[in-house]
């Protein structure tokens, strides 16, 4: 049976295709059959991360076309196992998917289940209506944030869009449920401004069928979490904002896959146009890719629901990592101001580029907060 893994942001620049990408070679590395998927219409550049030269042909090919033959868009790489299918910047309009090319190519990556193991789908960032029906094709999509509070944010807004599109869909036009849902929003006080478990009561008291569908839906969606572009252990903590809001919010449980380390090889390696685990496979980053990997690989995707306990283990277990990942960070650290290749001219550098960002995320931060009190006091007056 083939596994279907999205992959997904609250917003850009968060490292998802990295993600996605090295997923896809560690999985084939492990001898798994693996297609991994360029999603992220309009704004392609999954191939850059692999290394590829910019495609004749992708996604973007066949929505011009969708009866044509859709094997014809899918490429291999050089990593065996892996075989790839491109997005498409070059087609206009491949970003906003009709119903009818949305069907047509949810259909075309299903049949790929004969001689596929896995499939990888890099969605776009944000929330658009094709984004969260990709995501929602699996119960165990993978949302990948950073510690800044922008990331953080866009990552619940993300899982809240998904809930509700859910919601949307098992409670079809012309039923009670859809009515009320549809008068909530026109009287301005719709599903983004509600939670979860405020809203539900309301639908299984008007309609008992929408509401058992959409019940047995959300039961199975358990996503996943990973926190790219750690800088030290403590921003491994703010997963838990986004597990408590979930939880609070949503009636929603997300499950913590692990931390990746913000590692500059990668730059490195992306301008040497290969994964950063074909480049680099014992760096820190490769290593917390391969972790997430096994992690997936061992988990049962049929019967994967976890409890409290099992959540509360993967949060501590993801804090654990954090920390030994900190702990070879600065071993690695010192080794190469040790032998020479790290000049102490370097470290400073680099203290102060980091120093310049830390700067940046404060400014962010105290944006959001009069944001959210302004929000707060707009709130308290009506």
């Amino acid at each position: 049976m083939m596994r279907v893994i999205p992959i997904a942001s609250g917003k850009g620049g968060v490292g998802k295709s990295l993600v996605a990408a090295n997923l896809g070679v560690a999985f084939a590395q492990a001898g798994q059959r693996v297609v991994l998927v360029d999603l992220d219409l309009g704004a392609s550049n999954l191939h850059l991360v692999l290394g590829h030269h910019s495609p004749q042909m992708g996604i973007g090919t066949f929505l011009n076309n969708i009866k044509s033959d859709f094997t014809e868009v899918i490429t291999d790489t050089d990593v065996r196992g892996l075989r790839f299918i491109p997005g498409d910047t070059e087609i206009p309009g491949t970003a906003n998917l009709r119903v009818s090319q949305l069907k047509a190519l949810v259909k075309r990556l299903l049949a790929l289940s004969g001689d596929t193991d896995i499939l990888i789908l890099d969605l776009g960032a944000g929330t658009h209506q094709s984004i969260l029906d990709f995501f929602l094709l699996s119960g165990q999509g993978i949302v990948v944030s950073a510690p800044a509070v922008t990331a953080v944010l866009n990552a619940y807004v993300f899982l809240k869009n998904a809930v509700f599109r859910l919601m949307f869909t098992c409670c079809p036009k012309g039923s009670e449920a859809r009515a009320y849902l549809e008068k909530t929003r026109k009287d301005g006080s719709g599903p983004q401004n509600l939670y979860v478990p405020k809203i539900v009561p309301e639908i299984q008291a008007i309609d008992r069928e929408s509401y058992d569908k959409f019940m047995t839906h959300l039961e199975r969606l358990h996503p996943r979490l990973i926190m790219n572009m750690v800088e030290e252990p403590k921003d491994a903590d703010v997963a838990m904002k986004i597990r408590r809001s979930c939880e609070e919010y949503l009636d929603l449980k997300i499950d913590h896959l692990g931390v990746i380390y913000r590692d500059s090889v990668q730059d490195i390696a992306l301008a040497s146009r290969l994964p950063i685990t074909l480049y680099k496979p014992q760096s820190i980053l490769s290593q917390g890719i391969y972790r997430i990997a096994d992690k997936i690989l061992e988990s049962d995707e049929d019967s994967f629901a976890p409890g409290d306990k099992e959540i509360e283990e993967s949060f501590q277990e993801a804090g654990m990592e954090a920390e030994i990942d900190f702990d070879s960070k600065m071993e690695y650290v010192e080794d190469l101001l040790h032998s020479g290749a790290l000049t102490q001219g370097d470290l400073i550098e680099t203290v102060k580029s980091q120093q310049y960002e830390i700067a940046k995320l404060k400014k962010e931060n105290n944006f959001i907060k009069l944001k959210l009190n302004h929000a707060m006091q707009q709130g308290f007056r009506v």
